[in-house]
C-alpha cells in the first residue's frame, strides 16, 4: 500500500480572502472613529486646561498680594475681553473669531513662575504675540479667561464649536 503525504497550510487564495477581509474591517473602524474629529476634540481639551491654567495663575497672585490684580490685568477697562500676549497696544483684536476683543494685549507673561511657568498657547493658531486666549475682569472683580478659536467637534470638526470660558 502506498501512502500519500499531504502537507497541511493555507491555500494562496485563502489567504488574500482573509487579508482582504482583515483590510475591509479595518477601513471601516478607521473611518467610523473619524480621526479628524478627534483631533478637534484633543486640541479643544487642551484649550480648556489652558484656560483653567491662567486663570489659576491669575487668581492666586490676587490671593497672595491681597485682593490686588496683576498689574496688567489690574489696568485693563471693566467688562472688555482682551487677547493674551505680547503684541503691544494694537494688532489683538484680529484673530478672536469668538469674541469682540480690544485692540490691546494683555500680557502676563511676567506674572512670576510661582503661579504660570509659561503662558500657554492656542495649540492650533497660538504665537507668544498672540495667545489666541482672552482675559477680562467684571466690574465685581471676577476674571473671565476663554479661548477664542474653538474648534467644532462634529464630523470632521465642523460642527458648532463650543464655547471654552472659565469665570471666577
Amino acid at each position: 500500500m502506498k501512502h500519500t503525504i499531504r502537507k497541511k497550510g493555507f491555500t494562496l487564495v485563502e489567504l488574500i480572502i482573509v487579508i482582504a477581509i482583515i483590510a475591509i474591517i479595518a477601513a471601516a473602524i478607521f473611518v467610523a472613529l473619524d480621526p479628524a474629529r478627534r483631533l478637534h476634540e484633543a486640541r479643544n481639551a487642551r484649550r480648556w486646561s489652558d484656560v483653567a491654567t491662567m486663570l489659576d495663575a491669575v487668581r492666586k497672585y490676587q490671593v497672595d498680594n491681597d485682593g490686588t490684580h496683576y498689574s496688567s490685568v489690574a489696568g485693563l477697562t471693566q467688562s472688555e475681553n482682551f487677547v493674551v500676549g505680547t503684541n503691544g497696544v494694537t494688532g489683538c483684536d484680529a484673530g478672536c473669531t469668538g469674541v469682540t476683543t480690544q485692540p490691546q494685549c494683555v500680557d502676563i507673561s511676567s506674572i512670576g513662575t510661582n503661579y504660570l511657568a509659561e503662558v500657554p498657547l492656542d495649540p492650533a493658531t497660538g504665537a507668544a504675540t498672540f495667545s489666541d486666549y482672552y482675559l477680562s475682569v467684571d466690574a465685581n472683580g471676577a476674571v473671565t479667561v476663554g479661548s477664542c478659536d474653538p474648534e467644532g467637534e462634529g464630523a470632521g470638526g465642523g460642527g458648532s464649536a463650543p464655547t471654552i470660558r472659565v469665570i471666577r
